[in-house]
């Protein structure tokens, strides 16, 4: 049985309802609400076919990757692409994305497999400047300027790719809808016949997907439950350097994060992410301060630096870059709480050079010794390394990875780290450097001054 449905959704958030609304109940937005005709369709229990299966009677083949030509890409998906997955990747305007996966198409086209890259914005004349800019000319890639989503079927039984890249998800539409691209209607559509035809055919799927003002990937959420990996690319555009950060993958963790850098010629891996956070410093300046992040399966070596002025009432400012603000302002309650200097008289500010955003607890110390530094403007050992979560209560916490940390820390010719009390290093390991140990906030800030002294 056929039936027309007339239903009002959400531009912004995806919530329906059968008739229309001046404010969105699910998100709270004005004027949000769009008419949708749809024809649903309602099957019998007899015309079901599907069997269900023990698990004990599926087979336990194991999946076999294939690498998209840069070890960084392929870390953050969990060790390459899946055969039949489909990956969603979001970023900025202009911040890389479809350069990234036309080398990626370049890599695959390279090992005698073809491409089809699907675009609904560029023209092929403007992929064709891009990819002699790049250096990229293979026969076996294929463009296709189209935003009918019904006729990728065919050409994918025709070209038999091996992977389908689509630019970008917000431009394709589905004609069994009368919405315009890139509304919710329409999105969740495409993807899913999208999602048949990469099940089906086994075929890897790339879809590029536009990102709000706020950073978050553009339509319904349920636009990233329904891929299977979705691949944050972020950076800064007065930087080099660009960041793919997994939020989902259900193939792999979603801890990694890979580097790459921005050149005219493309994007290059990023060998040493240490060296790129760490500027050069030739004389010891006050309010900088090493640590260590850790970021998925590596750690990588940062400079944090710290700004302590005197203040204009009636309140001071805090801001913070590189890390959350809130963060900063609880650092700094905690220094003053516990070790009694005053800081509600002095604007602070704190800066991760390099443009990358910290989450890792572990850099609370390196934060703490480069505020404490500016404050009595007095530099920080040039070989010292600061690594510990600080507590409310003034604790210095324990860190994972500690033995990873410490490695990298060596690599570079640090000779000191300043580490939590009482850890076990794995299998007795012993670093060439010189590790010191602090329980208390107030220890800590007392070893900073005698060394001044």
């Amino acid at each position: 049985m056929v039936k027309n449905i007339n239903r009002f959704v959400c531009a912004n958030c995806g919530y329906e309802t059968l008739k229309w609304m001046g404010r969105c109940p699910g998100c709270g937005s004005w004027n949000t609400m769009q008419e949708e005709n749809e024809k649903s369709v309602f099957k019998s229990l007899q015309n079901i076919k599907t069997e269900a299966v023990p698990l004990s009677l599926i087979g336990k083949e194991e999946v076999v990757r294939f690498s998209t030509g840069m070890t960084e890409f392929d870390r953050v998906l969990g060790g390459g692409i899946v055969p039949g997955s489909l990956i969603l990747l979001g970023g900025d305007p202009g911040i890389g994305k479809s350069t990234l996966l036309l080398q990626v198409s370049d890599y695959m086209a390279k090992k005698g497999e073809k491409v089809l890259y699907l675009s609904g914005e560029e023209s092929l004349k403007q992929i064709r400047l891009r990819s002699l800019r790049m250096g990229i000319d293979n026969e076996n890639i294929y463009l296709l300027n189209e935003q009918n989503i019904e006729v990728l079927e065919y050409y994918v039984e025709d070209i038999k790719p091996k992977i389908i890249i689509i630019d970008s998800i917000q431009t394709v539409y589905s004609e069994s809808l009368s919405s315009i691209p890139g509304s919710v209607s329409q999105l969740r559509e495409c993807t899913a016949k999208i999602m048949g035809i990469a099940k089906e055919k086994d075929i890897s799927v790339f879809l590029i997907g536009h990102v709000t003002k706020e950073g978050a990937i553009a339509g319904p959420k349920i636009l990233e439950h329904m891929v299977d990996v979705v691949v944050y690319f972020e950076g800064d555009k007065n930087f080099a350097f660009r960041l793919l950060r997994g939020i989902k993958n259900r193939f792999g963790s979603t801890d990694e994060l890979g580097i790459l850098e921005m050149t005219g010629q493309g994007l290059i891996e990023v060998n040493n992410p240490s060296q790129l956070f760490l500027s050069s410093r030739e004389a010891a300046l006050s309010g900088t301060a090493i640590t260590v992040s850790f970021e998925g399966s590596r750690p990588f070596l940062v400079e944090v630096q710290a700004l302590v002025t005197s203040s204009m009432p009636p309140y001071a400012r805090r801001m913070a870059s590189g890390i959350d603000q809130n963060r900063l302002s609880l650092l700094i309650a905690v220094l003053e709480k516990r070790t009694g200097f005053i800081l509600s008289g002095y604007d602070v500010y704190l800066k991760v050079t390099g443009g990358v955003f910290l989450k890792d607890p572990a850099v609370d110390l390196g934060i703490v010794a480069a505020v404490f530094s500016s404050y009595k403007d007095k530099p920080l050992p040039s070989d010292m390394v600061f690594i510990g979560e600080v507590g409310l209560s003034g604790i210095i916490r324990n860190v994972p990875f500690i033995d990873s940390r410490l490695k990298e820390v060596e690599k570079l010719g640090y000779k000191k780290a300043v580490v939590p009390y009482g850890l076990n290093f794995k299998d007795g390991l012993s670093p060439g450097i010189e590790i010191i140990e602090v329980k208390m906030i107030n220890d800590f800030i007392e070893m900073l001054a005698e060394g001044w002294v």
